[in-house]
């Protein structure tokens, strides 16, 4: 589908728009569509007539601006659709006609949204000296050497640390304690129960999903097993899920280099609650992946490189 938009009656009505709409089922006669007025966005489904839908996305992403919602009922289908330049991933209800309104609704408000080129987060007020109650930081491939050359710039005052590195659980305690010889501030592996306190950095245990409970202004860490989310059991997207729950607009969300697509939408998630959030950029990179999908959805406020990254959260911090 694509709108000029391309999306369905449904959609449009849903969206309560005069927008220009079509609406084709073929993969190939879509690509012949958008060569000859290409649309500002496209909705297609992940699996399409003709052609694979990650292929044809990857085909629009090549030869057009156009922004991609891309939707499916399978969740495994977020990671290759957003590797391969969806701007968004939605996922499709089965059978249930409140999930399906529901769902309308929701990509009505995206499609509207995308085709007036609007990025959809609180607004920033104005910051004031001790506004930032926690940073998160979610990394992966190439993450281990990146966190140490930031978390070694980062000094007191300083509000809690938590850091989600994709590691063993051999090896989470150790990285911990190597980092905790090389950074000003102490470095902890983070254990279930204990209260999250200023000037110290937790790292996430390798087989656990870190998340935070309890107030603002009383940070419970939370560290349990749980399932694979995005292929592993410590994630990004758990932990920032959280921090947008409970810090809402008093926290600093930083996504670094890493593979798939982990603590993307989550890092979204903060944005729009009005946390500030940084993602490293694709020159200094391992792999920009994770990076990557969280600036093609519009997560990452500014993308800094990592040899700055510690210089722009403690200004971010610190409101300088």
């Amino acid at each position: 589908m694509l709108f000029r938009s391309m999306c369905s009656r449904e959609i449009r009505n849903e969206a309560n728009t005069d927008c220009d709409i079509d609406k084709v089922g073929d993969a190939h006669e879509a690509l012949r569509r958008i060569a000859d007025n290409e649309p500002t966005g496209i909705l297609v489904n992940t699996r399409l007539t003709g052609m694979s839908g990650f292929d044809f996305i990857r085909e629009v992403k090549r030869k057009y601006s156009s922004k991609i919602i891309a939707i499916s009922t399978m969740e495994e289908d977020r990671g290759m659709a957003m590797s391969v330049g969806a701007n968004e991933f939605i996922i499709k209800p089965i059978g249930v006609a409140a999930s399906k309104t529901e769902f309308l609704q929701m990509v009505a408000k995206r499609v509207v949204e995308l085709s007036k080129g609007v990025q959809v987060v609180a607004k920033v007020s104005p910051r004031e000296g001790g506004w930032c109650k926690l940073v998160a930081i979610g990394s992966s491939t190439g993450g281990t050497e990146a966190l140490s050359e930031v978390l070694s710039h980062l000094q007191a005052p300083m509000p809690p640390v938590l850091v989600v590195q994709h590691i063993s659980p051999t090896f989470s305690k150790l990285f911990a304690e190597r980092l905790n010889n090389e950074c000003p501030l102490p470095v902890k592996e983070a254990e279930n129960g204990e209260v999250a306190k200023e000037n110290t950095i937790y790292i996430a245990p390798g087989d656990k999903h870190m998340s935070v409970t309890g107030s603002i202004n009383s940070i419970t860490i939370s560290c349990k097993a749980g399932e694979r989310i995005h292929g592993v059991t410590t994630s990004a997207d758990v932990l920032f899920e959280s921090v947008a729950k409970l810090i809402g607009n008093r926290a600093v969300g930083v996504i670094l280099t890493g593979m798939g697509v982990d603590g993307a939408a989550k890092l979204l998630e903060m944005r729009k609650a009005g946390a500030r959030t940084l993602g490293q950029d694709e020159a200094s990179c391992v792999v920009y992946g994770m990076p990557k999908a969280a600036f093609n959805m519009g997560a990452v406020e500014r993308q800094v490189s990592l040899q700055n990254m510690a210089r722009e959260i403690t200004a971010l911090v610190h409101n300088i």
